[in-house]
């Protein structure tokens, strides 16, 4: 037998192991993908459960190898991404939840019902404009002509108050669930009463309307031309029906 043959058989052995594996990859990419929209339009009927709509909802899975991962059961991360989402009628960019330990039956991801999703954690990010609270913001201090906005990476008040116009550097912080403006600085004209009255109206704070998995709100920070409010909920189940 000529030394050539052994060399186009192992050719051959090599082309069929890459054809095994891209055929595995794609068939890994194409389960994901169809596993993935299944959980985006489960997350989205959770989700309006909680009255929170989206223009659009997508999910992403996480970790290595899909295929593997469904064959256990469980999913090291999935990240369910919402566009333009509203919060009983509460307007927002975006919310970004990342969800990790997630058990998910198979039946789900092959258009099964009455079956439920159990995740460990879930970190929950929602992103609105300065205006959106304004209007939670207004309605709970009752300060005239309140309008926030962002400058630089600081937070402002623009208000009226007793017939001053000031305008306040303020910080959000959370609160027993509530987020509230604590001013940092006001103009030095402003009389101590005037600062007496921003500073509690200010700092009532608002409660944010119910988040998806009755996620509990733990943080809130200015992010470039945002306010970021970050929350987190354990322990989740979501039916599917």
């Amino acid at each position: 037998m000529s030394a050539g043959k052994p060399r186009r058989r192992f050719r051959t052995l090599i082309i069929v192991v890459v054809i095994l594996a891209l055929l595995g990859f794609v068939a890994d990419r194409a389960a994901e993908s169809v596993a993935e929209n299944r959980l985006a339009t489960v997350a989205a009927d959770e989700a309006a459960q909680y009255d929170v709509r989206a223009a659009s909802t997508a999910a992403e899975i996480g970790g290595f190898g899909f295929l593997p991962q469904l064959a256990r059961g469980e999913f090291s991360e999935i990240t369910v991404t919402m566009d333009q989402p509203t919060i009983s009628n509460v307007a927002g960019e975006d919310v970004t939840m990342v969800m990790t330990g997630i058990q998910v039956p198979r039946e789900l991801l092959t258009g099964g019902t009455n079956t439920t999703v159990v995740i460990d954690n879930a970190d929950i990010k929602l992103r609105m404009t300065p205006n959106a609270l304004t209007k939670l913001t207004a309605a709970a201090s009752g300060l005239e002509g309140l309008q926030l906005s962002i400058v630089g990476d600081k937070l402002q008040a623009r208000m009226s108050v007793r017939g001053f116009d000031a305008v306040a550097t303020v910080r959000p912080q959370v609160l027993n669930g509530r987020v509230g403006l604590v001013v940092d600085a006001l103009p030095g004209d402003v009389p101590a009463a005037v600062r007496r009255v921003v500073g509690a109206l200010l700092g009532r704070g608002v409660r944010i309307p119910a988040l998806p998995f009755g996620a509990k709100v733990t943080g809130a920070a200015v992010d470039g031309q945002s306010l970021v409010l970050t929350a987190t909920a354990s322990n989740v189940q979501l039916s599917a029906s």
